[in-house]
């Protein structure tokens, strides 16, 4: 089952009807400026969902280029009522296609985005992929940022991992999910989401619950500068841990992917 099914139903923060997403955007233009990226180039932003996050990078930097790039090819289209809301003059490029092989997809970019907690999704195979791809797709001193959370701490110790668990609640349904089990080579939960009233099968998703020091660990392999902004330091109520990367060591990432594979 495809995430365009799970996201059909988990995807208020991403919605342009969506008030709360309407404030989570102006707070994420603010915080791009804050943040004093380069200006008048080229981003680049993946998993894109609905170009949310992209956009306001593009606002707050005044780009020339916007790419998104997503494998939910619908909601790509709706970027263009971010870029309404946000008055821009921009084309968006939109590229259907898998992050892990992002360099082979897109051209060179100043700024590279991965927002909305989004490496939930990915192993740490799949993350060695991300980062050195990302590294390929970079100017020389390109910056890569990372919205996650540390699921280690809030998820395994803070709340418990939970056999059943209500994901979302929608004015007509809610959804939950199950435990199904655990790929131990990947590091991955398998859960299986359902919609209720009625238990009608979503899909069956693999996770992998992250904690934020990997991450930091792995792109500090691909980056040359590697740090953590935590929300007390940006002050964004609507934006979440950073992890920002500079400098891409492009011959380290092209050596990497020249031989690298998954478990066995």
């Amino acid at each position: 089952m495809s995430l365009e099914e799970l996201y059909r139903y988990a995807r208020g923060y991403m919605e342009p009807g969506n008030e709360g997403a309407r404030k989570r955007f102006r707070e994420l233009a603010e915080f791009f400026e804050k943040l004093e990226l380069p200006r008048g180039g080229r981003i680049l932003d993946l998993c894109a969902g609905t170009g949310i996050v992209g956009t306001a990078a593009a606002k707050a930097t005044n780009a020339k280029k916007l790419t998104l790039l997503d494998a939910r090819a619908e909601d790509l289209e709706r970027v263009h009522e971010w870029i309404e809301l946000a008055g821009l003059d921009i084309a968006p490029a939109k590229v259907r296609g898998d992050v892990r092989e992002a360099a082979k997809l897109v051209g060179e970019h100043e700024v590279a985005l991965l927002f909305g907690n989004t490496m939930i999704h990915f192993d740490p195979f799949d993350a060695v992929r991300i980062f050195a791809n990302v590294a390929l797709a970079l100017s020389e001193d390109g910056v890569f940022l990372i919205e996650d959370t540390d699921r280690v701490y809030r998820i395994l110790y803070g709340i418990g991992y939970k056999e059943f668990f209500v994901e979302s609640k929608g004015e007509d349904h809610t959804l939950a999910s199950v435990h199904e089990g655990y790929d131990v080579r990947r590091g991955t939960f398998k859960r299986t989401y359902y919609l209720l009233p009625g238990f009608k099968k979503v899909g069956e998703f693999d996770f992998h619950h992250w904690d934020l020091a990997t991450q930091l660990a792995i792109g500090r392999i691909f980056f040359g500068e590697a740090r953590l902004i935590r929300p007390g330091e940006h002050g964004f109520t609507r934006v979440g841990d950073v992890l920002y990367f500079k400098r891409p060591r492009k011959d380290i990432a092209a050596l990497v992917l020249d031989d690298f594979s998954g478990p066995r």
